[in-house]
């Protein structure tokens, strides 16, 4: 059992390098001008399923989104990673959670394009966040809400930012001296890029929030897009493509050689 966790957690750290390696490339394109604009995940894996061979592409990342998920799962409700009861404990396996339930709901997704393929765009990724947002203005409360919701966002993308910053990754990684002084940057670039392409998009849910406005909300890649019309909007998205795409190949540096401890009890 402890063997088929560990093969699963694996799968699913190189599923999630893959995703974030593509969503790099995208918003480099985006940023130097060869696509129109940044997209999210979903248009992402859309695209990949009108390729020849697509839908087994999508099929074998929404295989290892799930098996991610369900690591996640054991790691924030058995701490299969040893963190411990302590607050950060505590906070680092919330945040795994969350991290599982929004991949497992992508994973989800990726299955629906191998029933019937849908082609979903940049402006369905953008009525759909708009949607959501006005689904939950309509709820009691939904105003603050929303502007929770977005603090969570900023949250999450603040908390990948001090990650990179202050973590020290050599510690999850079975690897040489050598090959830790490639990797390690890597991670902490990628980490942080993470955690910036994540904070636009919390900035216009807390804003759509404040206006009671579901125009205002955006998708991840409509969040990024915006960032691209500010002053030198093109190099920063640049830089957070290229961090993205460090994210990414540090996944499949996990896959090979990050520690991978299932508890006895999960593994008996």
């Amino acid at each position: 059992m402890t063997r088929v966790l560990e093969g699963a957690s694996r799968l699913g750290y190189a599923a999630r390098g893959l995703v974030y390696l593509g969503l790099g490339v995208i918003v480099l394109l985006a940023a130097t001008d060869v696509t129109p604009r940044a997209q999210g995940a979903k248009a992402m894996l859309a695209a990949w399923a009108g390729w020849p061979l697509g839908l087994a592409l999508v099929g074998l990342v929404a295989i290892g989104l799930l098996a991610f998920a369900v690591w996640r799962a054991l790691q924030a409700i058995f701490d299969a990673d040893q963190h411990g009861a302590s607050p950060k404990g505590v906070a680092v396996r919330i945040g795994q959670a969350v991290s599982g339930l929004i991949y497992g709901g992508l994973g989800f997704w990726a299955l629906e394009l191998l029933d019937a393929f849908e082609d979903v765009g940049e402006a369905d990724e953008e009525q759909a966040a708009r949607g959501a947002a006005a689904t939950v203005l309509a709820l009691p409360y939904g105003e603050i809400l929303l502007l929770l919701a977005g603090v969570v966002m900023l949250s999450v993308g603040v908390g990948n930012v001090v990650q990179g910053l202050a973590q020290d990754f050599a510690k999850r990684l079975r690897c040489d001296d050598r090959l830790c002084r490639w990797v390690v940057p890597m991670a902490k670039v990628g980490y942080a890029a993470r955690g910036l392409a994540t904070l636009p998009a919390g900035v216009f849910l807390i804003l759509a929030g404040l206006e009671a406005r579901s125009r205002d909300a955006r998708s991840w890649g409509g969040a990024l897009q915006a960032l691209e019309a500010q002053p030198f909007g093109s190099w920063m998205l640049g830089l957070v493509a290229l961090g993205l795409i460090a994210f990414g190949l540090f996944g499949f540096v996990e896959a090979r050689f990050r520690h991978i401890r299932p508890s006895l009890e999960l593994a008996s």
